[in-house]
């Protein structure tokens, strides 16, 4: 049995206590992986608030060049993580190659940002007295981080909290998702031979509940949390003084105009309903159809989402592959069941077999059931018709969530009422609310989340504005 090892300081470190890794898919144990103590815990934080003395001090090139030294990495060897990867998460492996693609192109837009993190010159001289005064501002790393990741991106959600904090010179302390530590444990492989003062990183699988003891350490200057909404604002709760970001769930939601490519729509909501089997936060949960169009549209999803193949998630031709543990999956089967029980109409699936749920397309829900109301994060879709475009937008609005949403339309004037009036951290017209970038910002509005990420936009929540003011009398 493999048995892996943790990163202390940017330096390997085992430890007694160890917590075994299965494949969702067969439950195959993949490997032992030491967990953080105390005293590794300790040792990593003091790593962390030493290593700031020198890290805040890099100079851009050599920021640049360590994030961009980790993008070449990561590109020689894009299979290994990538099987890495889609064995401890379930992800098919097309998936999984996809998501380290966009770990090099994380890293790659860190490198260049970490070159141009902007300053600007304040005019001080408005007013009688302040003839030769000048400010200028600029931002300065706001010190250790403490970075939380969850299951579902192992690799790219890991690269959203290093990269933009080595891009500042911010050390950081990475506390992986406990059924996903062996992909970020890899990468740690990655770090520890970049030019880098030791102690910027640390990775330390640990207890839920010695994370929360580190969200409380007043050592840490930031908080950088994703994961469940739940979660999310009990550990801010828990955070003192720091800043905190939070990047929670959502239930995202789709409005299809009688004016869309409407072939279009439903191959894109096929793809943002399903896709690693619908455990994304900005994975299309509710879709909303103006009437006139409804039934061609369900028509289309379901041609779809019929062709969608599940299985294993190394098979090259798999596109749903398991839910992370046959928990989740029993979950989402019961959601499911209670919705049916209470009135839904089950198109298509609803079924499950261990951790694998089928494809589900749901009619006739109620906004009050869980499968709209609450985060699914499952491979399930529900469809309602709406009468006027205001309608569907109050439909969309009445949610405790606000990621992202999508509209479909050829109306600009549309579109921007969409814009204005959706509550929501991005409204994406033409495309799905799973659409995301690495260099947009991200981040949710409601119990969706605060603060944003995306790299420039987490340089700037990792960073501190500071005023120097000049009398040159």
């Amino acid at each position: 049995m493999t048995r892996r090892a943790i990163f202390i300081g940017g330096r390997l470190k085992e430890t007694r206590e160890t917590s075994a890794i299965r494949n969702p898919y067969d439950g195959e144990i993949l490997a032992e992986v030491c967990l953080a103590g105390e005293d590794e815990i300790e040792e990593a934080i003091r790593a962390a608030v030493t290593a700031f003395a020198a890290g805040r001090r890099l100079p851009s090139h050599k920021r640049a060049a360590a994030l961009q030294r980790t993008a070449v990495d990561l590109t020689h060897r894009h299979e290994e993580f990538a099987r890495c990867l889609s064995t401890e998460s379930g992800k098919p492996i097309t998936d999984a190659r996809r998501e380290v693609g966009r770990a090099i192109s994380t890293f790659t837009i860190a490198a260049e940002e970490a070159k141009r993190i902007p300053g600007e010159v304040v005019p001080l001289d408005i007013s009688p007295g302040t003839d030769r005064h000048v400010g200028f501002v600029r931002r300065f790393p706001i010190g250790p981080v403490l970075g939380i990741t969850p299951f579902n991106f192992p690799l790219n959600l890991v690269a959203h909290k290093l990269a933009p904090a080595l891009a500042v010179g911010n050390p950081i302390v990475l506390k992986p998702a406990p059924q996903t530590p062996l992909t970020s444990l890899l990468l740690g492989e990655v770090l520890s031979g970049l030019d880098l003062p030791q102690g910027m990183f640390s990775i330390v699988p640990c207890t839920n509940a010695a994370a929360e003891r580190m969200v409380g350490d007043e050592r840490f200057a930031m908080l950088s949390f994703t994961g469940s909404a739940p979660v999310g604002w009990k550990l801010k709760s828990k955070a003192g003084k720091k800043r905190v970001v939070l990047e929670l769930g959502g239930n995202a939601g789709v409005i299809v105009e009688p004016d869309a490519d409407l072939d279009h729509a439903a191959e894109r909501c096929a793809i943002g309903g399903y896709g690693y089997s619908g455990q994304t936060c900005i994975s299309v949960q509710r879709i909303y159809v103006q009437e006139s169009a409804y039934e061609p549209f369900l028509q289309r999803l379901l041609k779809r989402v019929r062709t969608l193949k599940a299985g294993n998630p190394q098979d090259e031709s798999t596109t749903l592959g398991p839910l992370i543990d046959e928990g989740a999956a029993k979950r989402v089967e019961s959601w499911i069941q209670e919705a049916v029980a209470g009135g839904a109409k089950l198109q298509l699936g609803g079924k499950r077999q261990g951790s694998v749920v089928e494809a589900t397309v749901l009619t006739d829900v109620r906004s009050e059931m869980k499968v709209s109301s609450e985060e699914a994060f499952g491979p399930l879709v529900n469809v309602t018709p709406y009468r006027t475009f205001e309608d569907a937008i109050a439909a969309l609005n009445d949610s405790p969530y606000g990621l992202q949403a999508g509209v479909f339309t050829r109306d600009i004037n549309k579109a921007f009422k969409a814009y204005e009036d959706i509550e929501a951290g991005a409204v994406l017209i033409n495309e799905i609310p799973t659409f995301r970038a690495d260099q947009m910002p991200y981040g949710g509005v409601k119990n969706s989340g605060l603060g944003r990420e995306g790299v420039r936009y987490a340089i700037e929540e990792m960073t501190e504005r500071k005023l120097l003011v000049l009398n040159l009398t």
